[in-house]
């Protein structure tokens, strides 16, 4: 046990036992402490800030100790800060790749003479954090500050960037984001959790002591969430990306919603993610490993235990054995424990049985470990976790249902897989919805290794050259991305307005204007409703068309299609996702004229622009086709002995709503980037100008796409804008539109989480760009990224 010294090595491994812990020393980190009188301020241009007649919240450990407090910063500290941090962006990024790769190598050194009161202050706050994670994060990022132009050409930093966690989140998930951020050349304003503030304070020192400009990182602390939400409301922010649990995310998106901030969210706090045991694991090893992730004194995810019937009773008894004995763990409050008591009692009234230590006495805010055996996918253990070490045990038969049953769960964080059987790893790993497996190991992270939280678990990648996307703009003549004024916005009332209604005018049937119809499912067909909605001419002289009036229930019929083909598309070979795109190119260069004659009299532009866009069309969708096999994922460089592989998967089903410029052009560019990468596509065309995009249903009819894949329903922008939403199948959104539009988007779009990707119509879309950078910036955003972890002796 635990403690024990009289026994022999022997005794241990036979019993297997855990060793004696050693005695934690906190000298160094109590000494920085005092320095700072225990009173820790903001850390504003460099410097510590103790402002006046501020709030300020006490941070306790698990005996009820007083550690330190901290300041509550005001919207006063907020202005000085962002002010601070426009003026250090423009000190880090005027700085050459090598230098500013130097000072992040710098600070290796660094962190390395203060490891001590870094790994210390952590260990008070109750936020445990391994310098040397932190160096490994350090060292992998000064590279990519060292490349980034050689590399990443096309892209440039976005300026102020804010990284906010919630109270939960530990110091390392807080540097995943604050690091990628500065070696793009980005200054940061950390808004620090409840645990991680203190050690947040220190690590800005060190990052300033070691070189980097006043400004470029600073620190704001608070007393709760709302801090994160008044910081991404000030203009001179450029970017927010959050790590937290869900809620706190969510609340942080509609809080800003008003002020055109882009956010990007990782809720990796609170997740509930599969431990999967099959009858070809090695049982010692994965009970093992089972034990050491589900019980940890402190932990970010809850594991469910999935066993696979024929080895249950096995993996039972050892887990019997490796429990007896453990010592209970400490819980959050006395409060927790009622909480915890509540749903051991329920999962026992359902018939489950429950594996614990035999000493089960203590009381309070401690609770031992407990396996809950022949509990539901539906029971509140698993559905609703307790803040304990519980783990709630279920049982497959086949394969299959043990992949069915690991994505039950609406959190797509991580998942653990234990098999010899190297195939039936990569089968399970690529059919999980996460967004990142560990095989025969669990909780194994590098800053290489790309994770996208999947489904509920975030909208964000964090990790690898993917992750640094999140942090670069392509470059353009804007410096920095526009911010949209606050605009007030009933949520409940946008895109409900009552529809035109129109009478057709029969008086000379030979001068009658086209009725369109959309694209639904494969077929053309009226919408829904009936109605049809007038299109006009440029100069509104003229009545050219009547196309149909669509809405919720088509948008419905339409993912209803959509999700019954878009798994078959998704598991085609890249050459024939590359030939249907080809065709689709030749079925366009066909009809060459007739898309030349509708955008020429639908927009009033001459013949010889249009001709040229339609070419440009043409061109777009060969790129994408030749694009199918040739951007994809591979083998990472992790520093550990094994192999990690990064997947793109593709997002499921897309909403497109489309931009009113270079009609044809920007519709075959998001169409391409969509279907390419192996999603399902639902578009909106411009409601000013939608006859081009209905023209192409022509094209797509006659195409080897399945049917159902891409849908084109036409109508009014704010109503769709709205279906789409609101669609729970939907996994992401691209829109061009209003400032109104995109508020309600980032507003409603969070449960579950979309991936947005949101432009308002005044901002050049700029279309006929061809290089790289535009391609890529398309194609990363119709994926999902997923990293496997192969473990080697």
């Amino acid at each position: 046990m635990a403690g024990s010294t009289n026994k022999s090595v022997a005794e241990i491994f036979e019993t297997m036992e855990y060793g004696p812990t050693a005695s934690s020393n906190t000298a160094t980190a109590q000494a920085w402490l005092d320095r700072h009188s225990r009173s820790l301020g903001l850390f504003i241009n460099g410097n510590f800030v103790l402002p006046a007649n501020r709030q300020t919240r006490s941070l306790v450990d698990s005996k009820g100790v007083q550690v330190c407090s901290t300041v509550c910063a005001e919207e006063e500290d907020i202005s000085q800060c962002a002010s601070s941090s426009v003026n250090g962006f423009k000190s880090w990024s005027s700085l050459n790749c090598q230098q500013r790769a130097k000072v992040l190598l710098r600070l290796v050194g660094v962190l390395g003479q203060h490891a001590a009161c870094v790994s210390e202050l952590c260990e008070l706050c109750e936020a445990p954090c391994s310098p040397s994670s932190v160096v490994r994060l350090l060292q992998y990022y000064s590279s990519w500050a060292q490349l980034r132009d050689t590399l990443l050409s096309g892209w440039t930093s976005l300026g102020v960037v804010e990284v906010a966690c919630s109270d939960e989140c530990s110091l390392y998930s807080l540097m995943t984001k604050v690091l990628p951020a500065l070696a793009m050349g980005n200054s940061v304003i950390i808004v620090p959790g409840y645990c991680t503030a203190p050690a947040a304070l220190l690590l800005a020192q060190l990052f300033i002591g070691a070189g980097l400009p006043a400004g470029a990182l600073n620190v704001l602390t608070g007393s709760d969430m709302s801090l994160c939400a008044q910081v991404a409301q000030n203009l001179s922010i450029n970017y927010v990306t959050y790590c937290g649990n869900k809620q706190d995310g969510v609340n942080l998106c509609k809080a800003s919603s008003a002020f055109g901030v882009p956010i990007s969210v990782s809720a990796s706090i609170g997740a509930t993610c599969p431990f999967i045991i099959f009858d070809t694991a090695d049982i010692d090893s994965a009970v093992d490993g089972v034990i050491e992730a589900a019980f940890k004194k402190k932990k970010e995810v809850h594991w469910v235990l999935l066993v696979q019937e024929s080895v249950l009773n096995n993996v039972m008894a050892r887990l019997k054995l490796r429990m007896a004995g453990m010592k209970s763990v400490p819980l959050a409050s006395d409060g927790a424990r009622a909480l915890v008591d509540a749903v051991v009692k329920e999962a026992q009234n359902q018939g489950a049985m429950l594996i614990c230590p035999s000493d089960t006495a203590p009381s309070g805010a401690m609770y031992p470990p407990t396996v809950l055996c022949g509990t539901a996918p539906s029971s509140p253990c698993v559905v609703s976790p307790a803040p304990g070490p519980l783990l709630p045990l279920m049982t497959f038969r086949t394969n299959t249902e043990g992949v069915t049953v690991g994505n039950h769960s609406p959190h797509g964080m991580a998942a653990s897989i234990w098999t010899e059987d190297l195939t039936l790893a990569l089968e399970t790993a690529k059919s999980l919805s996460v967004g990142c497996v560990w095989v025969n190991s669990h909780s194994f992270s590098d800053p290489c290794l790309p994770v996208f939280g999947h489904k509920d678990s975030g909208t964000c990648t964090d990790g690898g050259q993917e992750g640094l996307y999140h942090f670069l703009r392509l470059s353009s003549s804007k410096t920095p991305l526009p911010r949209s004024s606050p605009v007030s916005l009933d949520y409940d009332k946008f895109g409900v307005a009552a529809p035109t209604t129109i009478i057709p005018d029969d008086s000379d049937p030979a001068s009658a204007p086209k009725i369109y119809q959309q694209f639904v499912g494969g077929k053309t067909c009226k919408s829904v409703s009936g109605g049809s909605v007038a299109v006009q001419s440029a100069d509104g002289t003229k009545l050219l068309a009547y196309c149909p009036d669509g809405g919720r229930k088509d948008v419905r019929n339409a993912v209803e299609a959509a999700t019954k083909v878009q798994p078959g598309w998704m598991k085609k070979s890249l050459s024939a996702r590359s030939q249907s795109l080809y065709s689709l190119a030749k079925g366009l260069e066909a009809k060459k004229k007739d898309f030349v004659a509708s955008l020429s009299t639908q927009t009033g532009v001459s013949a010889e622009s249009v001709d040229s866009e339609v070419e440009l069309s043409i061109a777009r969708l060969n790129d994408w086709a030749a694009f199918c096999d040739k951007m994809h994922g591979g083998t990472l460089p992790v520093p550990n002995s094994g192999c990690a592989l990064s997947i793109p998967d593709p997002l499921g089903v897309i909403g497109i709503v489309l931009p009113d410029k270079n009609l044809l052009l920007s519709t075959v560019t998001l169409l391409g980037a969509a279907i390419a990468t192996g999603n399902a596509v639902v578009m909106v065309p411009s409601q000013k100008y939608p006859v081009p995009t209905l023209t192409l249903i022509q094209v797509l009819q006659l195409s080897d796409l399945p049917p159902g894949l891409v849908s084109i329903i036409s109508g009014s922008k704010d109503q769709l804008t709205v279906a789409l939403a609101n669609h729970s199948v939907i996994k992401g959104i691209w829109y061009w539109g209003t400032a109104e539009g995109c508020q309600y988007l980032q507003n409603t779009c969070t449960s579950p989480l979309k991936t947005l990707l949101c432009q308002r119509e005044d901002e050049d879309g700029d279309w006929a760009r061809c290089d790289l950078a535009f391609l890529e910036h398309k194609w990363r955003s119709a994926v999902q990224w997923k990293s496997v972890w192969l473990p080697t002796a």
